[in-house]
């Protein structure tokens, strides 16, 4: 492929890519630049890609890559390094007093309705819950992977409606 054909091709994928940048970035000025990089980079790397593959995958692709290199490195200079010798500036915060009573109560009221579920929902919930796979609830529990997916999904579902009772009760005692 010619480098014009190449550039005109990208041309053409500009508003799908624009608005994936957006999707990922969800700032239009971000978007922009982060539209511009994929561009220059895919310009310099034009003779890595291959004739016959799917450019707009090839870009999704590099520009989703850019978007996590961009991500990670923000993260890391949000990082703070003290170079002090005793670490001044990183111990100079006041103390701070772990409270969890509020998480210890909020634990406890969603075991009891996890508790409440009926088992053929609760069972592959707390199975997932505990990291195991779909293909390895349905495997234990003998039950095809869809099932196991479905029972999941109306678990959570049915806490959903649940939290939402139970917040609405507290709310309700509290302006009584």
């Amino acid at each position: 492929m010619s480098t014009i054909n190449f550039t005109q091709e990208i041309s053409n994928l500009e508003n799908v890519l624009n608005n994936f940048a957006f999707k990922l970035t969800r700032n239009r000025e971000d978007s922009k630049d982060l539209y511009q990089e994929t561009a220059y980079r895919a310009l310099v790397n034009q003779d890595k890609f291959r004739v016959g593959t799917n450019l707009k995958a090839w870009l999704f692709t590099m520009m989703r890559n850019i978007f996590i290199n961009n991500y990670r490195k923000k993260i890391k200079r949000n990082t703070i390094l003290d170079s002090t010798d005793n670490q001044f500036y990183l111990n100079s915060g006041g103390p701070a007093i772990l409270n969890g009573a509020d998480s210890a109560i909020m634990m406890n009221e969603l075991e009891t309705l996890v508790n409440k579920l009926d088992d053929s929902t609760r069972i592959p919930f707390m199975m997932h819950y505990y990291g195991y796979k779909y293909q390895e609830i349905a495997e234990q529990l003998d039950l095809p992977l869809g099932t196991i997916k479905s029972r999941i999904f109306f678990a959570r579902k049915e806490l959903k409606k649940a939290v939402l009772v139970n917040y609405k009760n507290v709310l309700g005692k509290r302006t009584a």
